[in-house]
Order: structure tokens, then sequence, then C-alpha cells
């Protein structure tokens, strides 16, 4: 019982430091230590050095004498993410439109509706309901392709992603231009066709794509 316990924190841990790192929180190049993270925390240091040890795994951290430096996701990794994305998340979709089920569908309509509501909402910033509803629609996708693998890697992929997909939904533009791209992907799926859901999802990516290329220049320019 206290073995499953002390799993579950390390588990807890362990993702939340990944979306502290992802969510840009520690910045590239941090210096960060067993100490530090337990009282930032509140937990001991034996989940902490777990998790370490796991973001290592994942070049997320690496090792730095006193403690371990922030390597995160640079603009570079991100761009050959969507270059991945590009050559199969549109595969996922037309699998997607072949497999999918009517309660599938029904769920992913309630999805891009709430995802549109909240992009027309006047009222208040709710970058973060869009953030999650986005999240939520390419998941749906990748579950309803039928193929474990490529749900995984696509779920990895779309999480290391975080700090950008934060970025770009706070500009409404983008965000309007995501939900109506989401509504072409989801009227490709509810057709039943792959071969338009498989395009209509590439687009979608490679619009991203071009958002961050974009978002990296002004950057540029503003320095």
């Amino acid at each position: 019982m206290r073995e499953r316990k002390s799993i579950s924190i390390a588990d807890q841990i362990f993702e939340q430091l990944e979306r502290d790192i992802l969510s840009g929180k520690y910045a590239r190049g941090e210096l960060l230590t067993e100490l530090r993270l337990s009282e930032e925390l509140g937990v001991s240091r034996t989940p902490i050095r777990e998790a370490i040890r796991r973001l290592e795994q994942e070049n997320i951290l690496e090792e730095a004498g006193r403690g371990v430096t922030v390597v995160g996701i640079s603009q570079e990794d991100m761009l050959d993410m969507y270059e991945i994305r590009i050559r199969i998340e549109g595969l996922a979709a037309e699998w997607a439109a072949e497999r999918i089920s009517d309660e599938e569908l029904s769920r992913m309509r309630d999805t891009v509706e709430l995802q549109r509501y909240y992009t027309e909402k006047p009222d208040g910033n709710h970058s973060d309901q869009i953030k999650n509803l986005d999240s939520q629609f390419h998941e749906q996708v990748y579950r309803a392709c039928g193929s474990r693998a490529l749900t995984d890697t696509l779920l990895n992929l779309h999480k290391k992603m975080t700090k950008f997909r934060m970025a770009s939904v706070s500009k409404h533009s983008r965000a309007l231009q995501s939900v109506q791209e989401h509504e072409a992907v989801l009227a490709a799926l509810s057709a039943h066709d792959g071969k338009a859901a498989n395009e209509a999802m590439t687009r979608h990516v490679m619009n991203a794509r071009d958002r961050m290329r974009q978002m990296g220049d002004e950057d540029a320019q503003a320095k």
C-alpha cells in the first residue's frame, strides 16, 4: 500500500515538473536543485529525484553538477515537431474518418462548439479554456484513429508544444482560424471521408507551423 502511494506521488511530481517546464515557468538554462524543488512543491526529495531522472531521459533536463539545467523545447525543436506532425497527423485523421463512432463524433462536436463559444466570447481572456479544448479535439482525433502507436506518438508531441500553443491561442485571429480548421476536419470525419480529413488536418497543422514561424520573426524583430 505504501509503495503504491509513493509511486503515485512520484508520478504527480513528474507531471507537475514536466508541465511547468514545457509551459515556460522554468526558463531554458535555469538551474534547478532537488532542495529548491522540494521546498517549492512541498514534498520530500525522493519523488523529486525520481522525476528529475525521468525528465533527463526525455532530454528536458540535463545534469549540471550542482543540480540540473532546463533544456526545455527550443523553437528549432518545435519546428521539427511540426514537420513530423505534418507528415503523420493527416494519417491519423484519415484513419479516424474510417473508424470513428457516432459517440466519438458527438463528443467531438461538443468540443468544437465549446471552442467556438469561448473564442467568440467578448468578455475576459479565455486562453486556458481554448487551449484545453484545442488539446481535447486533437486527442479525440488521435484516439479515434485506432492506432496505439500513432496515438502515443502524437500525444507526446502535442504535450511538448504546450508553451507555443498557449501563445498561439492568446491571439484572437489565430484562435478563430483554428476553430474554423477544426470544423473542417470535423465535417470530413462526419462524412467518413478519409482523404478530405487528411487534407484538412494537414492544412491545419501547416497553418499552425507557419503561425509559429511568424511569431518567431516578430519576437526577433522586437529584440
